[in-house]
């Protein structure tokens, strides 16, 4: 296959953005991407007040990242390289308004109102993908926003929780992540209003995504599916374990604090160590802290696989960009990954939802292991099956 490049001398596809235009997309792609880590407190809160069922709780986080995931997949194709400011701006003030709307409503109407929120959310995700892929190191800056998104989920979520705790109640922090779409679309004005086109396959000039890279959007769509199947049960895997009260909120948050280490560390090995075989590895370590899980191991050996889940999570993520690029050189391929990342998130709990028992929750593990099995066996098939040729033209 041969691919059509344009690159300028600083390895970038298009012009490199100034440091303000990368800063402003960074912010967005997080703004973007942040309900997905304090919804579950805010949705919890909701639920506990009595203005959504357990069920629609549930539903009303499904709905969202299913909107994140379609509207992260399709607003390239469906809306363009053009007038980035001003959807940008728009999607803004979208999330402020729905997010506000979210202080009042209750019911049926929360669930429509966050499956609204992810269409604005995935597509300031999107955004963040686009620059993402025409960097001159697309692994290095996944694994930028990786890190700097779940530190920016853990501090939300810290001072969140105080407010929805006391007296403020949970539409303080509705309140807040409305105020942060009003900060996000005042970023667009600072973002670039356009984006160089993607290179393009003489093969297949219409655009159209090859059969390699959609196999590759597979295994990142497997990885993150079986990774929340089995991470959404970590409170109900320590209760059945026999742990004291507590444990699980220690686990997670041991896990955050590994899981921005291995972002850091993924920073910093980006083009130093070969995509399919690290992958490989970190598939194969997480496969046994799940196997590990079902033991229902004492609190001390939970805690440390519960950080050693983490680390490997966040490590391992960022390498689906360059596999995908691998897969695809045209880059067209991962500009869906977070698309299919976004959507493995919002099935793997579905699925395992669909096996779990009232007092056994072990099956999500069987679940968890099998998707994982699934995402290791095409990496290798990528790596082990090449294709004929990956030469660039300039």
């Amino acid at each position: 296959m041969t691919v059509i490049a344009i690159e300028n001398a600083h390895g970038w596809i298009g012009p490199r953005p100034s440091a303000a235009q990368i800063g402003a997309i960074l912010f967005v792609g997080v703004a973007g991407i942040l309900f997905a880590g304090v919804g579950p407190l805010l949705l919890g809160g909701l639920e506990a007040s009595g203005r959504i069922s357990s069920a629609q709780l549930g539903q009303a986080g499904t709905a969202e990242l299913l909107a994140m995931g379609v509207a992260a997949g399709l607003t390239g194709p469906l809306y363009g390289i053009r007038n980035l400011r001003l959807l940008t701006i728009l999607c803004g003030l979208a999330m402020a308004g729905l997010n506000a709307l979210s202080i009042v409503v209750d019911g049926w109407t929360v669930v429509l109102v966050r499956g609204l929120n992810g269409i604005p959310s995935g597509a300031l995700i999107w955004l963040m993908t686009a620059m993402i892929v025409r960097s001159a190191r697309p692994d290095r800056w996944a694994a930028i926003y990786l890190t700097v998104q779940t530190l920016a989920q853990a501090v939300i979520v810290a001072a969140l929780g105080a407010l929805v705790e006391g007296t403020a109640g949970v539409g303080a922090g509705f309140a807040v992540l409305a105020a942060i779409g009003i900060a996000t679309g005042l970023a667009g004005l600072v973002v670039p209003n356009s984006l160089a086109v993607l290179p393009v396959d003489p093969d297949e000039p219409t655009g159209r995504l090859s059969t390699r890279g959609l196999v590759a959007l597979a295994a990142a769509f497997a990885f993150n599916a079986g990774i929340l199947a089995v991470w959404i049960y970590v409170e109900p895997l320590s209760r059945q374990s026999g742990h004291p009260a507590g444990t699980a909120g220690l686990a997670m948050a041991l896990s955050l604090g590994a899981q921005v280490a291995g972002g850091l560390i993924a920073t910093f090995a980006a083009g130093r160590l070969p995509t399919a075989p690290t992958l490989a590895v970190s598939l194969l370590g997480m496969g046994a802290a799940m196997i590990v899980f079902a033991y229902l191991p004492g609190v001390t050996i939970f805690l440390t696989v519960s950080a050693m889940f983490g680390f490997l999570w966040m490590f391992a993520s960022p390498f689906f960009t360059p596999l995908a690029i691998e897969a695809d050189p045209t880059r067209r391929a991962a500009m869906f990954g977070s698309g299919a990342a976004l959507l493995g998130c919002a099935a793997g709990p579905f699925l395992a939802s669909l096996l779990v028992g009232e007092t056994d929750v072990r099956q999500s593990l069987i679940l968890g292991v099998g998707l994982l099995a699934t995402s290791l066996v095409i990496v290798l098939l990528l790596y082990f099956v090449r294709a004929k040729s990956h030469s660039f033209a300039a």
